[in-house]
């Protein structure tokens, strides 16, 4: 196994320097186009060594070129790589970006007044690297404490040296939400993501010809899959506009994907709008989805739109490193195999362990659920200079030497050789009227019920015990919500019968385009 992820964009820039790397901004780079900016980057950052001394890189870009050359030019440089975006608050951003302690940051064009901010709020020089820019002589002037260098100022290609190899290393530092507020960075080695990328080339069988959709930002660590598994055999990634992404259809279309990779909210989305009639994507090979539970529905209408490719659900928190289980959709099997109308999460990757464990840590017998607890060479360095977080959610159960991580999820451990199935978060559970309830259930049953794909359930309104009931959000019509109501109570007990069904045309979505409960929670508080 290569022990650096940007081995593999190095092999493939030698073997195929004229084909297509990404095609981002409406403009195709090539393998060597895209490879001798990023060399010019890293070279850049290594000439600058009194600004490089922390092993990190920021890339606050979006979208863009210079985010794939930022990304790859960190990492070339020896350096792992944190992904800042300027559509998050520059509150969030100014915490990320201090917290990682990074003296250099790699800024795209469209970015710049988000940089400006950071600037006014740090203390330290930084290194700005500014490949969008040939004139940065105002940036010298309004900032002298640091250096700015734009295109022209870039080093040579010549000057780079190839970086030593260390297991550990760092490839990228991922800042997800924390529940006191405040992100927290896991650490995610080389060895880590290389574990996972060889087992999805060789499953996949990915080539030169492939071509990959990109719809996830960098701060997404699903992203990781569509850059540098592409990359390491030569694929193209295809990158769309945030305009592009409204009408997801047009552009598996217009780019002729032949692999996608979304999240399943995605699919109810496109449902909606009817972008998923029969054998309406026949270019697709392979399609992929992760980052929430995957209504078996929403697998049954994307496979008569895409009826010539293999679907998977993948599942993997960012601890995890990007994906640690998966299964593939079966006609045949899946529907029986699925519970609560959700598509299992499967079987864990190569060398990947699992226990599902109750409130002590300890096994439960096969058929019991539990939470799902996993290690293994995927499992992350912990969280960046975070000893007390990292000692509560990696840790040795009782009777066992090794650490595994807490993921969090509710599992049913398999019987004689099953999938593994989901059945929600830890933290879904909810009491109503003393009663503990499963908020995926509810959802389960709405889905089947309405014919609606796009379905969250939310405890509300809040009690000192637990919550007054159930309240939904759908994301579509019901003209009969009444009738709505009566389907579902004749399948769940009162307390689980939803008091309102609130229809939207799009439910609220945070960065990562996963369905936001918090938000749907705060639109409840306003007096929706």
């Amino acid at each position: 196994m290569e022990k650096a992820l940007w081995k593999g964009f190095m092999r493939s820039a030698r073997r195929f320097p004229d084909r297509p790397a990404v095609v981002v901004e409406g403009r195709t780079l090539s393998y060597d186009e895209l490879g001798t900016l990023a060399i010019r980057i890293a070279a850049t950052i290594q000439a600058y060594t009194e600004f490089c001394k922390n092993p990190l890189t920021a890339v606050l870009c979006y979208r863009s070129q210079t985010a794939f050359a930022g990304v790859l030019g960190a990492l070339l440089a020896g350096n792992g790589y944190v992904p800042l975006n300027r559509t998050f608050p520059v509150e969030r951003t100014e915490v990320m970006f201090e917290r990682s302690g990074c003296r250099s940051i790699i800024v795209d064009r469209d970015s710049l007044p988000q940089l400006r901010n950071l600037l006014i709020r740090t203390t330290e020089s930084l290194l700005v690297i500014l490949p969008d820019l040939t004139d940065v002589r105002e940036f010298r002037e309004e900032w002298p404490r640091h250096t700015f260098l734009g295109l022209e100022d870039l080093s040579s290609p010549a000057s780079w040296r190839e970086p030593m190899e260390i297991t550990d290393a760092i490839a990228y530092l991922l800042f997800t939400s924390g529940s006191t507020g405040i992100p927290k960075g896991v650490m995610v080695s080389h060895s880590n993501v290389m574990a996972f990328v060889e087992y999805m080339i060789g499953r996949y069988q990915i080539h030169e010809q492939d071509r990959l959709s990109q719809m996830f930002d960098m701060t997404f660590d699903l992203s990781v899959f569509d850059m540098f598994v592409a990359w390491a055999c030569g694929a193209c990634v295809c990158c769309p506009s945030q305009k592009t992404l409204i009408n997801p259809g047009r552009f598996i279309r217009e780019m002729q994907l032949s692999i996608w990779f979304s999240v399943p909210s995605t699919v109810a989305f496109m449902k909606q709008f009817g972008m998923l009639r029969s054998c309406q994507y026949p270019s697709l090979r392979l399609s992929l989805f992760c980052g929430e539970p995957l209504p078996v529905t929403s697998a049954v209408v994307w496979s008569q739109a895409a009826p010539n490719g293999i679907i998977e659900n993948l599942y993997g928190p960012t601890e995890l490193t990007i994906a640690c289980t998966l299964y593939r959709w079966d006609p045949d099997c899946s529907q029986r195999e699925s519970e609560m109308g959700v598509v299992p999460i499967g079987y864990p990757y190569p060398g990947m362990s699992v226990l599902v464990v109750d409130g002590t840590l300890t096994e439960v017998a096969p058929g019991e659920e539990g939470e799902l607890l996993m290690n293994g060479p995927q499992m992350s360095l912990g969280y960046w200079k975070d000893p007390s977080t990292t000692a509560a959610a990696f840790v040795i159960p009782p009777g066992r030497t090794q650490v595994y991580y807490r993921t969090g999820d509710r599992v049913r451990r398999p019987i004689s050789g099953g999938p593994l199935t989901h059945l929600g978060r830890v933290d879904f559970q909810v009491k109503v009227l003393g009663h503990r309830v499963e908020l995926g259930e509810i959802e389960a049953v709405v889905r089947q019920c309405s014919d609606v794909d796009g379905v969250v359930a939310i405890g509300w309104p809040l009690t000192t015990s637990g919550c007054g009931g159930v309240e939904v959000f759908l994301e579509g019509t019901v003209n009969q919500t009444e009738v709505l109501r009566s389907a579902v109570a004749a399948v769940l007990p009162e307390y689980m019968v939803p008091r309102r069904f609130h229809c939207m045309d799009r439910l609220p979505r945070n960065v990562n385009d996963k369905f936001d409960r918090k938000a749907m929670l705060r639109l409840l508080e306003e007096g929706l």
